[in-house]
């Protein structure tokens, strides 16, 4: 993989090829504590498996490791639902991934940030910079997800009619009334390699682990969070991300704080070794009704 933007990262220039950081937490110790329910996906990689493969697995690893809690994995099928039908009844006490100031639970301090990326590969030499960019017009494919700020932004350049049957072909034209269609970030990239498209637009830490993976040179290129769509507001590309509690679970928000900040390098190591582009933090706005209630 080749990160071709020159965006500062937390720790350094690590994010070029060959200067991944592969430490890994110490994780050898068992904890002996109390039980800790997390709310994990059983199937949404590199997030999140069953057989607990995805990176915010060895976060939660290096989580119970330092609370000294034994962890017990509540897992959910649907996205959409898994903050009300498991966090807000009980189920768990803990969502690894959200983003940080979500309104509808208390967000720890976030322990990272990232953006959207373009990811294409090495040898095409793809002048891409923004959503600005003159070869975004002139590329035959460009794989992206619905309901994210890529589609938005397709949609801004006057690309969405004609990239709409390539868009449903990575579903197998799947569009079930209410159920959720996942779209797999790892074939999204693997178009790219294999030059069925030649542009894909993801978020890095879903897409990271593949371009690294992939056999074919791909280049991923930091997106600019200077979008706007054709009406004139920003379209965020860039985000933070948190810890998650019910509301009112204090006690549980501040020991998890408190591992943020007292294992911030492991944590930072650890997506590293994901090649996920990191970005520096920014003081994130807690929405109103993110609060103890």
């Amino acid at each position: 993989m080749i990160l071709k933007s020159t965006v500062p990262c937390l720790m350094g220039l690590a994010l070029m090829t060959g200067c991944v950081v592969n430490a890994q937490p110490d994780i050898a110790m068992a904890p002996t504590g109390e039980e800790l329910k997390v709310c994990a996906a059983e199937d949404e990689m590199p997030y999140s498996n069953k057989k607990e493969e995805g990176f915010e697995n060895k976060l939660t690893r290096l989580m119970g490791q330092n609370l000294n809690r034994k962890i017990k994995y509540v897992y959910w099928k649907d996205p959409r639902y898994f903050i009300r039908d498991f966090l807000d009844k009980g189920l768990c006490d803990v969502v690894i991934g959200v983003d940080a100031g979500d309104p509808r639970v208390l967000t720890t301090e976030p322990y990272y940030r990232s953006a959207y990326t373009f990811i294409s590969r090495e040898d095409d030499d793809l002048d891409l910079k923004d959503w600005d960019s003159d070869v975004l017009r002139s590329v035959k494919r460009i794989g992206f997800i619905p309901g994210t700020p890529s589609e938005v932004m397709i949609r801004a350049i006057g690309r969405y009619s004609d990239m709409f049957n390539y868009n449903k072909e990575l579903v197998g034209f799947k569009s079930r009334r209410n159920q959720y269609v996942k779209y797999d970030t790892r074939k999204l990239v693997n178009d790219v390699s294999s030059g069925k498209a030649e542009v894909a637009v993801l978020w890095g830490p879903s897409a990271a682990r593949y371009v690294k993976e992939s056999t074919t040179l791909l280049a991923m290129t930091v997106i600019p969070d200077n979008s706007i769509r054709s009406d004139g507001k920003k379209v965020g590309q860039h985000y933070s991300t948190s810890m998650a509690v019910r509301k009112g679970d204090t006690a549980l928000l501040e020991r998890l704080n408190h591992f943020i900040k007292q294992q911030k390098a492991e944590i930072n190591d650890l997506l590293d070794a994901e090649g996920i582009p990191l970005l520096p933090e920014v003081k994130v706005v807690q929405l109103s009704n993110n609060k103890d209630t």
